[in-house]
Protein backbone atom coordinates (compact mmCIF):
# COMPACT_ATOMS: atom_id res chain seq x y z
CA UNK A 1 0.00 0.00 0.00
CA UNK A 2 2.72 2.77 1.15
CA UNK A 3 4.89 1.56 -2.29
CA UNK A 4 1.31 2.54 -4.57
CA UNK A 5 0.67 5.55 -2.42
CA UNK A 6 4.33 7.08 -3.15
CA UNK A 7 4.32 5.58 -6.94
CA UNK A 8 1.16 7.16 -7.15
CA UNK A 9 2.70 10.34 -6.01
CA UNK A 10 6.07 9.87 -8.57
CA UNK A 11 3.93 10.24 -11.70
CA UNK A 12 1.82 13.20 -10.68
CA UNK A 13 4.81 14.94 -9.38
CA UNK A 14 7.12 13.92 -12.30
CA UNK A 15 4.23 15.28 -14.96
CA UNK A 16 3.49 18.05 -12.70
CA UNK A 17 7.33 19.40 -12.53
CA UNK A 18 8.49 18.19 -16.01
CA UNK A 19 5.67 20.68 -17.59
CA UNK A 20 6.76 23.50 -15.00
CA UNK A 21 10.39 22.78 -16.50
CA UNK A 22 8.98 23.01 -19.70
CA UNK A 23 7.48 26.22 -19.29
CA UNK A 24 11.17 27.00 -17.45
CA UNK A 25 12.92 26.42 -20.49
CA UNK A 26 10.90 29.60 -21.93
CA UNK A 27 12.49 32.36 -19.61
CA UNK A 28 15.74 33.38 -19.18
CA UNK A 29 18.80 32.25 -17.87
CA UNK A 30 19.47 28.46 -16.31
CA UNK A 31 18.37 29.14 -12.70
CA UNK A 32 14.39 29.07 -13.48
CA UNK A 33 14.64 25.31 -14.76
CA UNK A 34 17.66 24.39 -12.35
CA UNK A 35 15.18 25.35 -9.45
CA UNK A 36 12.45 23.75 -10.88
CA UNK A 37 14.75 20.02 -10.96
CA UNK A 38 16.17 20.87 -7.30
CA UNK A 39 12.62 21.09 -6.04
CA UNK A 40 11.32 18.41 -7.70
CA UNK A 41 14.05 16.05 -6.10
CA UNK A 42 13.23 17.38 -3.03
CA UNK A 43 9.48 16.86 -3.02
CA UNK A 44 10.41 13.37 -4.33
CA UNK A 45 12.53 12.96 -1.64
CA UNK A 46 9.86 13.91 1.00
CA UNK A 47 7.36 11.79 -0.87
CA UNK A 48 10.02 8.72 -0.60
CA UNK A 49 10.43 8.96 3.11
CA UNK A 50 6.81 10.04 4.08
CA UNK A 51 4.95 7.32 1.97
CA UNK A 52 6.93 4.39 1.24
CA UNK A 53 9.31 5.13 4.66
CA UNK A 54 12.63 5.04 3.05
CA UNK A 55 14.74 7.55 4.87
CA UNK A 56 18.15 8.44 3.46
CA UNK A 57 20.91 9.31 5.35
CA UNK A 58 23.63 11.46 3.63
CA UNK A 59 26.94 11.00 4.79
CA UNK A 60 30.67 12.64 3.71
CA UNK A 61 29.39 16.11 2.53
CA UNK A 62 32.94 17.43 4.42
CA UNK A 63 34.42 15.35 0.86
CA UNK A 64 33.10 17.98 -1.35
CA UNK A 65 35.65 20.35 -2.49
CA UNK A 66 34.58 23.70 -3.11
CA UNK A 67 34.26 24.91 -6.78
CA UNK A 68 33.71 22.40 -9.64
CA UNK A 69 34.09 18.82 -9.22
CA UNK A 70 33.09 15.93 -11.01
CA UNK A 71 30.69 13.23 -9.04
CA UNK A 72 31.22 9.23 -9.91
CA UNK A 73 28.19 7.93 -8.68
CA UNK A 74 27.14 4.18 -7.88
CA UNK A 75 23.72 3.87 -9.85
CA UNK A 76 21.55 1.47 -8.09
CA UNK A 77 18.01 3.19 -8.39
CA UNK A 78 15.79 5.70 -10.02
CA UNK A 79 16.17 7.57 -6.63
CA UNK A 80 19.71 8.42 -7.26
CA UNK A 81 19.43 11.38 -8.86
CA UNK A 82 16.91 12.96 -6.76
CA UNK A 83 19.29 12.21 -3.89
CA UNK A 84 22.30 14.01 -5.47
CA UNK A 85 19.59 17.15 -7.21
CA UNK A 86 18.23 17.68 -3.95
CA UNK A 87 21.67 18.01 -2.13
CA UNK A 88 24.41 19.54 -4.13
CA UNK A 89 24.06 22.91 -6.15
CA UNK A 90 25.14 24.00 -9.09
CA UNK A 91 25.01 20.74 -10.65
CA UNK A 92 24.51 19.44 -14.13
CA UNK A 93 24.42 15.99 -15.61
CA UNK A 94 26.35 14.04 -18.33
CA UNK A 95 23.20 12.18 -20.78
CA UNK A 96 22.47 10.43 -23.88
CA UNK A 97 20.91 11.25 -26.60
CA UNK A 98 18.22 9.12 -26.91
CA UNK A 99 16.68 11.22 -24.23
CA UNK A 100 16.24 14.16 -26.85
CA UNK A 101 13.11 11.98 -28.73
CA UNK A 102 10.98 12.56 -26.12
CA UNK A 103 8.49 15.50 -25.93
CA UNK A 104 10.02 18.38 -24.76
CA UNK A 105 13.43 16.81 -22.89
CA UNK A 106 15.81 18.25 -25.38
CA UNK A 107 14.55 22.13 -24.66
CA UNK A 108 14.81 21.30 -21.39
CA UNK A 109 18.02 19.53 -21.40
CA UNK A 110 19.37 22.09 -23.52
CA UNK A 111 18.56 25.18 -21.51
CA UNK A 112 19.53 23.48 -18.35
CA UNK A 113 23.70 23.04 -19.51
CA UNK A 114 22.80 19.46 -19.37
CA UNK A 115 26.47 16.93 -21.31
CA UNK A 116 24.18 15.72 -24.13
CA UNK A 117 26.35 13.19 -26.01
CA UNK A 118 26.14 10.37 -28.78
CA UNK A 119 24.48 7.68 -27.31
CA UNK A 120 26.67 5.28 -29.94
CA UNK A 121 30.15 6.10 -28.78
CA UNK A 122 33.02 6.36 -30.21
CA UNK A 123 35.85 9.13 -30.91
CA UNK A 124 32.69 11.91 -31.25
CA UNK A 125 31.40 10.87 -28.65
CA UNK A 126 34.60 11.83 -26.85
CA UNK A 127 34.88 14.54 -28.29
CA UNK A 128 31.63 15.87 -27.60
CA UNK A 129 31.61 15.13 -23.79
CA UNK A 130 34.71 17.06 -23.84
CA UNK A 131 33.83 20.44 -26.05
CA UNK A 132 30.35 20.35 -23.54
CA UNK A 133 31.74 19.44 -20.49
CA UNK A 134 34.35 22.61 -21.08
CA UNK A 135 31.93 25.61 -20.54
CA UNK A 136 30.11 23.51 -17.67
CA UNK A 137 33.82 23.17 -15.99
CA UNK A 138 34.38 26.82 -16.86
CA UNK A 139 30.91 28.00 -15.36
CA UNK A 140 32.07 26.24 -12.22
CA UNK A 141 29.53 23.59 -12.15
CA UNK A 142 29.53 20.54 -10.72
CA UNK A 143 29.15 17.22 -12.95
CA UNK A 144 27.59 14.03 -12.19
CA UNK A 145 28.03 11.06 -14.14
CA UNK A 146 27.83 7.47 -13.60
CA UNK A 147 30.53 5.39 -14.89
CA UNK A 148 28.96 2.33 -15.04
CA UNK A 149 25.96 3.35 -17.07
CA UNK A 150 23.67 1.66 -15.92
CA UNK A 151 21.65 0.55 -13.00
CA UNK A 152 22.92 -2.29 -10.96
CA UNK A 153 21.51 -4.14 -8.83
CA UNK A 154 22.75 -4.07 -5.28
CA UNK A 155 25.64 -6.84 -5.04
CA UNK A 156 26.48 -6.22 -8.56
CA UNK A 157 28.57 -3.78 -11.11
CA UNK A 158 28.96 -3.36 -14.71
CA UNK A 159 32.20 -2.46 -16.17
CA UNK A 160 33.70 1.23 -15.29
CA UNK A 161 33.66 3.60 -18.15
CA UNK A 162 36.38 5.80 -18.85
CA UNK A 163 34.86 8.77 -19.68
CA UNK A 164 35.13 10.12 -16.18
CA UNK A 165 39.01 9.86 -16.45
CA UNK A 166 38.73 12.33 -19.01
CA UNK A 167 36.58 14.59 -18.24
CA UNK A 168 39.17 14.84 -15.03
CA UNK A 169 41.93 15.13 -17.01
CA UNK A 170 40.96 17.79 -19.63
CA UNK A 171 39.94 20.11 -17.27
CA UNK A 172 42.03 19.30 -13.96
CA UNK A 173 39.26 18.52 -11.46
CA UNK A 174 38.65 16.29 -9.01
CA UNK A 175 36.54 13.25 -8.58
CA UNK A 176 34.32 12.35 -6.40
CA UNK A 177 33.25 9.26 -5.82
CA UNK A 178 29.83 8.13 -4.28
CA UNK A 179 28.66 4.70 -2.31
CA UNK A 180 25.33 4.19 -1.94
CA UNK A 181 22.88 1.31 -0.39
CA UNK A 182 19.41 2.74 -2.29
CA UNK A 183 18.79 -0.52 -3.93
CA UNK A 184 18.23 -2.13 -0.97
CA UNK A 185 15.05 -0.19 -0.65
CA UNK A 186 14.38 1.02 -4.14
CA UNK A 187 15.71 -1.46 -6.64
CA UNK A 188 16.91 0.07 -10.09
CA UNK A 189 12.95 0.69 -11.96
CA UNK A 190 10.86 -1.20 -8.97
CA UNK A 191 7.60 -0.70 -8.16
CA UNK A 192 7.85 -1.68 -4.88
CA UNK A 193 9.96 -0.60 -1.96
CA UNK A 194 11.60 -1.59 1.06
CA UNK A 195 11.18 0.88 3.90
CA UNK A 196 14.22 1.27 5.94
CA UNK A 197 17.22 3.77 6.17
CA UNK A 198 19.75 4.18 3.64
CA UNK A 199 22.31 5.45 3.26
CA UNK A 200 24.12 7.82 0.43
CA UNK A 201 28.16 8.81 1.47
CA UNK A 202 30.55 10.95 -0.54
CA UNK A 203 34.02 9.94 -0.58
CA UNK A 204 37.15 11.44 -0.16
CA UNK A 205 38.06 13.17 -4.07
CA UNK A 206 40.26 11.46 -6.24
CA UNK A 207 42.91 14.35 -7.63
CA UNK A 208 43.85 14.68 -11.29
CA UNK A 209 47.10 13.20 -11.88
CA UNK A 210 46.87 9.51 -11.65
CA UNK A 211 47.53 7.17 -15.13
CA UNK A 212 44.18 5.88 -16.67
CA UNK A 213 44.54 2.51 -14.81
CA UNK A 214 45.43 3.54 -12.25
CA UNK A 215 42.57 6.00 -11.83
CA UNK A 216 39.75 3.88 -13.31
CA UNK A 217 41.36 0.69 -10.62
CA UNK A 218 40.78 3.12 -7.49
CA UNK A 219 37.44 4.53 -8.58
CA UNK A 220 36.24 1.30 -8.46
CA UNK A 221 37.79 0.28 -5.66
CA UNK A 222 36.57 2.80 -3.59
CA UNK A 223 33.16 2.36 -4.87
CA UNK A 224 32.63 -0.88 -5.05
CA UNK A 225 34.34 -1.59 -1.04
CA UNK A 226 32.29 1.26 0.82
CA UNK A 227 28.94 0.38 -1.52
CA UNK A 228 29.18 -3.21 0.02
CA UNK A 229 29.80 -2.54 3.44
CA UNK A 230 26.88 -0.21 2.92
CA UNK A 231 24.85 -3.13 1.56
CA UNK A 232 25.79 -5.43 4.66
CA UNK A 233 25.03 -3.11 6.86
CA UNK A 234 21.37 -2.50 5.29
CA UNK A 235 21.01 -6.44 5.25
CA UNK A 236 22.49 -8.01 8.31
CA UNK A 237 24.69 -9.71 6.54
CA UNK A 238 28.54 -10.41 5.87
CA UNK A 239 30.62 -8.14 3.13
CA UNK A 240 30.43 -9.41 -0.20
CA UNK A 241 32.63 -8.54 -3.43
CA UNK A 242 30.25 -7.61 -5.72
CA UNK A 243 29.80 -10.13 -8.50
CA UNK A 244 30.91 -8.48 -12.78
CA UNK A 245 28.18 -8.66 -15.01
CA UNK A 246 27.30 -7.94 -18.64
CA UNK A 247 25.16 -5.32 -19.95
CA UNK A 248 22.50 -7.43 -21.94
CA UNK A 249 20.27 -5.17 -22.66
CA UNK A 250 17.81 -5.59 -19.82
CA UNK A 251 15.26 -2.66 -18.63
CA UNK A 252 17.70 -0.95 -15.68
CA UNK A 253 18.05 2.38 -17.73
CA UNK A 254 17.91 5.60 -15.59
CA UNK A 255 15.28 8.47 -16.28
CA UNK A 256 16.72 11.91 -17.30
CA UNK A 257 19.21 11.83 -14.53
CA UNK A 258 20.66 8.48 -15.76
CA UNK A 259 24.47 9.38 -17.49
CA UNK A 260 24.74 7.35 -20.69
CA UNK A 261 28.58 6.28 -20.08
CA UNK A 262 28.39 2.97 -21.30
CA UNK A 263 28.30 4.06 -24.83
CA UNK A 264 30.79 6.65 -24.50
CA UNK A 265 34.32 4.94 -24.43
CA UNK A 266 35.56 1.70 -23.91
Amino acid sequence: MRSALFNAYYWVLSIFYGLSAALSALLPGRRPIAFALRLYSQRMLWALRTFAGVKIELKGQENLPQGAFIIAAKHHSWGDGFVMFANVENLSFVTGDHLERFPLVGAILKKFGAIVVDSCGGPEARKALSESAAQVAAEGRRILIYPEGHLAAPGERFRYRTGVYYMSQDFNLPVVPVATNLGCFWKQTDKAKTAGQATVEFLPPIEPGLSKAQFMAKMEEVIETRTNELIAQATGQPVRPSVLVEWNGRKNVAPAVEAATASLLP
